[in-house]
């Protein structure tokens, strides 16, 4: 339960779309979600919204086109690979209304990378065509970059490869200011507490407080995350939260669960 929002200065919004029949039939868990959420934190951007979509293309084209006018940036990762089913660039170019070519420095950075490794294949070829007009995003791990299309960056579905994309375009986005999270465990149901919570996130301005119930050991119990641009403010909100709750007749949970 999210208990309020954060105050009105400017918040700079993402979209994640996770392409792949593999994350929805549930034979691959996706990891993606958690690192680009995190990643955009540091960059002073918050991850807004996250949609799952199949190998198809219509589907894909649908997501983008809802999604990239909605927030100030739309990240994909997922269906950029050599195989028939990789249909993200097509599928974007489709929700754009633009063609799809080959890169010609895409095709170069491939060459250098498979030279020792059999050579440019047809299929390997795939993964140097973009959505016309787009730029690439440089990836030192695999060879294969990652495009960005305006306000659009078309990343790689294998998790490590991703994170390599994102440390290429760190500091190269414009955003506001990172949030900080500071957790406070304890034994209580939050719907017993649901009224501090309220008050302790009225009383300071520019603070918002989640609130994440578990169930462990027979009892129930929750964390309590107050979130703010102010590290200094989180930290003061969360001492008298946890102050609270004790004197409450609260016990603390050590570090959350």
């Amino acid at each position: 339960m999210e208990v309020g929002e954060l105050g009105e200065s400017r918040v700079w919004t993402a979209a994640l779309v996770v392409i792949g029949d593999e994350i929805l039939s549930g034979r691959t868990q996706d990891r993606n979600i958690a690192q680009v959420a995190t990643w955009l934190n540091v960059q002073g951007i918050r991850l807004a919204e996250v949609r799952v979509v199949p190998d198809v293309e219509d589907r894909i084209a649908e997501a983008i086109a809802a999604l990239r006018s909605a927030h100030d940036y739309l990240f994909t990762t997922g269906g950029i690979g050599p195989t028939h089913d990789d249909i993200t660039v097509d599928s974007i170019a489709k929700a754009l209304g633009v063609g799809v070519v080959v890169h010609p420095e895409a095709w170069a950075i491939l060459e250098k990378y498979y030279a020792d490794k059999g050579g440019v294949t047809d299929a390997r070829l795939r993964m140097a065509r973009v959505p016309e007009g787009a730029e690439l995003i440089r990836n030192y791990l695999s060879g294969a970059p990652g495009i960005r299309l305006g306000n659009i960056f078309i990343l790689a579905g294998v998790p490590h490869i991703c994170a390599g994309m994102l440390d290429a375009l760190t500091g190269t986005l414009e955003g506001g200011r990172p949030l900080v999270s500071v957790t406070v465990g304890a034994w209580a149901p939050e719907s017993e507490v649901a009224d501090l919570l309220r008050q302790a996130e009225r009383a300071n301005e520019g603070v918002a407080i989640g609130s994440y119930p578990f169930f462990k050991q027979g009892k129930v119990g929750a964390n309590f995350v107050v979130r703010s641009e102010e590290e200094q403010l989180a930290r003061k909100v969360a001492g008298d939260l946890e102050n609270a709750l004790a004197s409450a007749g609260y016990d603390p949970v050590e570090g959350g669960i």
